[in-house]
């Protein structure tokens, strides 16, 4: 069999379906399409709202929407998708759509999780001090409850591997008390459990000289989406932007997404990174006037995003010759490989043309 020229894994929201805090935080019915639907343009040019093409304005507890997106995104080379996690010191939230999946075995498609560990404010509404459910890390106890509740997702067959060992993403690892700790704990863990190791990764490995591998992992990948204030990127080492920047009163943060594309991708670590590639973003629709936008975003810029993507990863060994994709349906951060009315499959067309 011919070798991929990438392994391509997804990142996968799952706030498609109304949940009892949704309802009490922002109205009864609140999923991510409120905040897609509602969006407007906000400057000449903009391009909202993005409405889904094929998909539609799906719900996540149903079995068939979950099987339509499976499916389009294996015709078009993903591998799998990396589906959030929710854990608050034993509270779980959006679980449903992951659990059904689990307990059903369909679709018949991998996956891997990535414990996106922080905490939830009233930010997409403009009231960023607002706290909705605070992440909090109890102890080593909680750290085994935890671990011992996904267990049966990392013995599904369906679950994504590097060396044999089930890929487990952490968002802020950096946020967890003596996270070597953690990682070392959930090492034996596995090892108790009769699994060949996990392959731990850092997701957001680079923040502020943070070092993951020192920290326990084996591996980072970090989305390199521009701040909000380009005052910032300018002090930032991480992120060289040559980017024109337009900053109006009344106006979101503005990025020319073709001037800043050079600059998405991390640059060598030393240690083993795997590339993120970035379709297109755009959060005023959560975030309104305080909002950051990449201008002018298309399938022609993402195919030579994703090109270097590719070449960054073609000398390693197949196995870990994998690439991120954030995201497949953040659809109110204007995220999304998902086809909408604009573009269609075109950016889904470019991943299966340029990795697979």
């Amino acid at each position: 069999m011919m070798a991929k020229n990438a392994r391509l894994i997804a990142f996968y929201l799952p706030q498609f379906h109304p949940i009892p805090e949704n309802d009490e935080w922002w109205g009864k019915g609140f999923t991510e399409w409120t905040n897609t639907a509602k969006a407007k343009p906000l400057f000449r040019g903009h391009y909202q709202p993005h409405v889904p093409k094929d998909l539609g304005f799906y719900d996540l507890r149903l079995p068939e929407a979950r099987a339509a997106q499976a499916t389009l995104a294996k015709e078009h080379g993903v591998e799998g998708f990396c589906y959030y996690h929710y854990w608050f010191g034993g509270k779980q939230l959006l679980e449903r759509p992951f659990n059904e999946i689990l307990a059903s075995g369909e679709p018949d498609f991998p996956f891997c999780l990535c414990w996106a560990n922080e905490t939830w404010t009233g930010i997409w509404h403009g009231a960023p001090n607002r706290v909705l459910v605070k992440q909090t890390y109890p102890g080593d106890a909680d750290h085994r409850s935890h671990f011992l509740h996904l267990l049966s997702a990392f013995r599904d067959p369906r679950y994504m591997k590097i060396d044999g060992k089930q890929v487990l993403g952490i968002y802020r690892p950096w946020e967890i008390p003596d996270t070597y700790r953690f990682t070392r704990l959930w090492r034996e863990l596995a090892s108790t459990a009769g699994l060949q190791g996990l392959f731990l990764v850092a997701v957001r490995g680079a923040n502020h000289g943070w070092n993951a591998i020192a920290h326990g992992f084996d591996a980072t990948v970090t989305p390199r989406v521009p701040p909000r204030r380009p005052w910032v990127s300018w002090r930032n080492p991480l992120i060289k932007l040559r980017a024109k920047v337009e900053i109006f009163r009344g106006r979101p943060t503005i990025y020319s997404h073709e001037e800043i594309l050079d600059g998405m991708l991390a640059p060598e670590t030393g240690h083993l990174d795997f590339p993120c590639v970035v379709p297109n973003w755009d959060n005023t629709p959560r975030s309104g006037m305080n909002g950051l936008v990449l201008h002018g975003s298309s399938p022609d810029l993402f195919r030579r995003h994703v090109k270097k993507a590719v070449d960054m990863v073609q000398d390693r060994p197949e196995d870990q010759r994998l690439i991120f994709v954030k995201s497949w349906n953040e659809w109110a951060e204007g995220n999304h490989l998902e086809p909408d009315l604009q573009f269609g499959t075109q950016y889904l067309e470019v991943l299966r043309d340029v990795a697979t």
